[in-house]
């Protein structure tokens, strides 16, 4: 029984692979998305056959399995481009007339704990949501103690920039 519900499931695949594309295309707008939503959707599928409880019910079944895997898709993709936003917003800024060691002691006048994330983010060019894995903080709080830890920083140093000038 068991093995000819697999055999349905490969059959119904291969017959519908073109309209699978389609949905997929349809709710990611990409090749490559689309692609991979299906192949994930078909691997899932693959690997769980056994809980089919109808031969019927291949069809729903499996396109549920698909919108799944699409909307999945679709969540990283948002994901990956707040990511990467987030990194071009957290880019690196020295003036020219501070030097590394005036940095460095400008940074050891913060808490520790934001020292510690800032040296994670910067100097380690870790993303955020490592800092929050390895400090232990809520990823929110590693965002807050960044941008305040970030904050001070520069105001200390345009401060200290004053005393010099």
């Amino acid at each position: 029984m068991k093995k000819m519900l697999y055999e349905q499931l490969v059959a119904y695949i291969l017959d519908h692979q073109d309209r699978f594309y389609r949905l997929a295309y349809s709710y990611t707008k990409n090749q490559e998305d689309a692609l991979d939503a299906v192949q994930n959707a078909v691997c899932k599928a693959l690997e769980a056959y056994e809980n089919i409880r109808n031969a019927d019910a291949i069809k729903t079944w499996f396109y549920r399995i698909l919108i799944n895997e699409c909307l999945r898709v679709i969540k990283r993709r948002k994901q990956d481009a707040v990511s990467a936003d987030m990194d071009a917003e957290d880019a690196v800024y020295y003036e020219k007339a501070y030097d590394q060691e005036n940095v460095d002691d400008e940074l050891e006048k913060l808490e520790p704990d934001v020292q510690e994330i800032i040296k994670l983010r910067f100097f380690e060019e870790m993303s955020l949501k490592e800092i929050a894995a390895i400090t232990g903080y809520n990823l929110n709080t590693v965002k807050t103690k960044l941008y305040r830890g970030l904050k001070l920083l520069k105001e200390n140093m345009e401060e200290a920039a004053l005393w010099v000038v």
